[in-house]
């Protein structure tokens, strides 16, 4: 039906197209007119020769039929605008004067290129009708009645013919240069998809790459900005994972931009990408910066998750851990992570209000004081260590898409103590 539908209203929206009037004649249109007049002309002073050997046709009524013939030649000339009222006109003037016979064969041939074929039926019935009756009315004197009226009748078929032939070819190539048209702009709106895509997935990309990283590097340099008292060693010690924090950071980058560029990449199929099992290396790497996180893995071969699926949740923690240095600074982080093939995968981050060390707190091995960020661990413990990292919560967000595209869901928001809780379900599947 909704085909149907399409097709009917391509039709009539060529319809409406061919009859529209035009502005001006072209050098075509000039061209075509002028063919037309001469046609209707020739058939004209060939039907006035005819009834020139008749002796019943009295002198002045062969030059009426003459003086009409060549007005109706004349009339022509409005058959673009006036297509319809033309023919019928003609029509009727050419079944009582024969040398009109012309220009009606044009006008109707005009009705059949630019009308539908309810317009054409009627206007060519008309026309088949006036046949035997010019034939009774102003009879040939050479041709019998049954020749004349098949004569005409065969030539008014025809030009209905010939009409319809150049009307449905006009309605084709108009057809096909409005799909070519929808075609190219179906290629520029997938094009323009696929770069907003792209530009997307880059933005993804680089957010999961650099926002650690970078808030890393916060952490540290507020550190040494809140103790500029600090022990020379533990100065250089944060000075060196500051200096390597970047240049990892910078080999990230370099390694996405590389796989972005690359024909045919698709935002990380070349690039190493990180799965459950480096989970704890990340959890170290944010205790290094002097967060205390207590990390609760109860899965028991981490190997086994699916690799996307453990890409997502380490994903998933890693943005986590890196609002948590943003916005609660000095506030503990618990991870939690279990799941089975049967259940799924589930990951939940929590950490109290900003300030409130919490149960992540508790001396534990990740609360060792013996590590090189010790000093960023003391600024961020006391919640000054300069001014707070800026964040547009695009992060969450694309952690919710991340996860509804492989098949889980993801929540996140404050908890009744003022704190903030992120949680994501996945289902284990390869």
């Amino acid at each position: 039906m909704n085909g149907k539908a399409g097709a009917m209203t391509e039709e009539m929206g060529v319809e409406m197209r061919e009859e529209r009037p035009r502005a001006a004649r072209g050098l075509r249109d000039w061209a075509v007119d002028i063919l037309c007049l001469a046609l209707a002309a020739v058939i004209g002073i060939l039907a006035a020769e005819a009834l020139r050997k008749d002796p019943d046709v009295s002198p002045a009524l062969l030059a009426a039929d003459q003086i009409v013939g060549a007005a109706a030649c004349v009339a022509l000339w409005t058959r673009r605008r006036w297509p319809v009222p033309l023919a019928a006109t003609l029509i009727v003037v050419s079944t009582f004067v024969p040398p009109a016979s012309g220009a009606m064969l044009v006008a109707v041939f005009t009705v059949a290129v630019h009308r539908p074929f309810r317009t054409v039926a009627a206007v060519g019935g008309l026309a088949l009708i006036s046949e035997p009756v010019q034939a009774a009315v102003r009879p040939d004197p050479d041709l019998p009645f049954l020749v004349a009226t098949a004569t005409g009748v065969l030539l008014v078929l025809t030009v209905i013919g010939w009409g319809m032939f150049v009307r449905s070819r006009r309605q084709l190539v108009l057809s096909l240069r409005e799909r070519a048209l929808r075609a190219e702009t179906e290629a520029r709106l997938r094009a323009e998809q696929a770069q907003r895509l792209a530009r997307e997935r880059i933005a993804r990309e680089m957010h999961d790459v650099l926002a650690h990283r970078l808030s890393l590097l916060c952490v540290h340099a507020g550190a040494l900005e809140f103790r500029p008292d600090a022990p020379p060693a533990e100065v250089a010690r944060a000075a060196g994972v500051i200096r390597d924090s970047a240049h990892q950071a910078l080999e990230e980058l370099r390694e996405v931009i590389g796989v972005l560029r690359a024909p045919g990449a698709d935002g990380g199929g070349d690039r190493p990408q990180p799965t459950l099992a480096a989970l704890e290396a990340l959890v170290e790497e944010s205790r290094q910066a002097g967060m205390a996180v207590v990390l609760d893995q109860r899965v028991a071969d981490a190997a086994s998750v699916p690799e996307a699926t453990g890409r997502t949740v380490y994903r998933i923690v890693q943005e986590a851990l890196t609002n948590a240095r943003k916005h609660a600074e000095g506030a503990g982080v618990s991870v939690r992570v279990e799941g089975s093939p049967e259940a799924g995968l589930t990951v939940e981050v929590t950490n109290p209000p900003a300030g409130e060390p919490g149960e992540a707190r508790k001396p534990s091995a990740s609360a060792t004081p013996s590590t090189p960020g010790e000093c960023g661990r003391e600024g961020a413990a006391t919640g000054r260590s300069g001014a707070s990292v800026p964040g547009s919560g695009q992060g969450l967000i694309g952690l919710a898409e991340r996860t509804a595209l492989a098949g889980g869901h993801c929540s996140h928001g404050p908890t009744p103590d003022g704190g903030f809780r992120v949680h994501g379900w996945l289902p284990w599947r390869p």
